[in-house]
């Protein structure tokens, strides 16, 4: 009992360690959910792939929801892990199992789809694809959200245009006149005077308009952001990979523990049930061998007699008490005497019951 309480501690503490990762997948799809400038920015990631450029929404609104109903499926796993720890059998046990094998299956897929083919989930950041996705998306009626995204990018980052600040002069932002004709740039590539605002993104406010707009390096040098924003993208992306991967590994720790509880809880109830069941086979047992004792003693082919002086039957001494009487003695003593008798009767005509014992004895005096 001891030992199948030491697996049941176990396997709450699995059970109650996956419930708190389900809770923090949950808190964590949420607070994803409420930063709006994180899944504005995932916007750029998928900017090459025209499946993913054409969804409502940004790449990360997805994967946050992916993560809160990962959360909420592992809060369930865990209260039906509680469940099979309470009742303790082999098919709440097996379904407890399989919901943690399939999670962790889910979650090792995903893992290697990121980590090894990112271009099968959209996600590419090549250079060439990036720059002709900003000359044609940017500043594009219909397109204001990825527009938006580059502004935030810029602003963030201190960059501007994805390889370079050229990157306008080709892009349809410039070339059919959706923004100023004698802007080279956007404003969010400007130093702004209103920067540390959280909006400023949409209503960039230079600090010195002019000199940033011109075309003079000398003179926009130290008002417009002259870094390639491709860089910081990519590092950005890693950096939210990690926290993704790193989180990955550590619920899939907790899984494999999880998984482990299981088998030891397994491997407990049936050291359990052998248990309880030995008692009952040795009770069997013993049954079995009173009953085949029994029957040997009824059919012994030899029988011992156990009286302390000699023993005789009407009169015909069998011998010492100590002798074993066989069936054939038996036979030789009664059976046969009283066949002769039986027929010693029908030869002389004589009516007198054979089985009467004091008619035979006198025919055996």
């Amino acid at each position: 009992m001891a030992c199948c309480f030491n697996y049941k501690f176990v396997l709450n503490l699995c059970n109650f360690l996956f419930l708190l990762c389900g809770l923090m997948l949950i808190v964590s799809g949420l607070y994803i959910f409420s930063d709006n400038k994180r899944i504005l920015l995932s916007r750029l990631l998928a900017a090459s792939s025209d499946r993913l450029s054409s969804l409502p929404q940004p790449l990360l609104f997805y994967i946050a929801l992916g993560v809160a109903i990962a959360g909420f499926v592992a809060i369930l796993a865990a209260v039906i892990g509680f469940w099979a720890s309470c009742l303790h059998t082999y098919c709440f046990l097996t379904i407890y199992f399989l919901c943690v094998v399939m999670l962790l299956l889910t979650e090792s897929v995903l893992c290697l789809a990121i980590t090894l083919w990112p271009q099968c989930l959209g996600i590419s950041l090549d250079e060439s694809q990036m720059v002709r996705s900003l000359q044609s998306n940017y500043g594009v009626p219909g397109q204001e959200q990825f527009t938006n995204a580059m502004d935030l990018a810029q602003l963030r980052f201190g960059c501007c245009g994805m390889k370079s600040s050229l990157d306008y002069d080709t892009s349809l932002w410039r070339l059919q006149g959706y923004g100023q004709r004698n802007w080279p740039v956007p404003l969010s590539c400007c130093v702004l005077e209103n920067a540390d605002q959280p909006l400023a993104y949409l209503d960039p406010k230079p600090a010195n308009e002019s000199q940033c707009q011109s075309l003079e390096r000398l003179s926009y040098e130290r008002e417009r952001y002259t870094e390639s924003c491709l860089p910081h993208l990519d590092n950005w992306y890693r950096e939210q990979y990690s926290i993704f991967l790193a989180a990955s590994l550590i619920l899939a720790l907790i899984e494999f523990c999880v998984l482990l509880a299981i088998i030891m809880s397994c491997t407990g109830l049936a050291s359990q049930r052998a248990r309880l069941k030995r008692p009952k086979q040795e009770v069997r047992a013993q049954k079995i061998k009173s009953r085949q004792t029994l029957i040997e003693n009824i059919y012994e082919p030899e029988v011992e007699l156990r009286e302390s002086s000699s023993h005789s039957i009407d009169g015909i001494y069998l011998g010492p008490a100590s002798r074993h009487v066989s069936s054939e003695d038996f036979k030789e003593l009664y059976i046969k005497p009283r066949d002769l008798y039986k027929k010693h009767n029908l030869v002389l005509g004589n009516p007198v019951s054979i089985d009467r014992p004091s008619q035979m004895r006198n025919y055996l005096v």
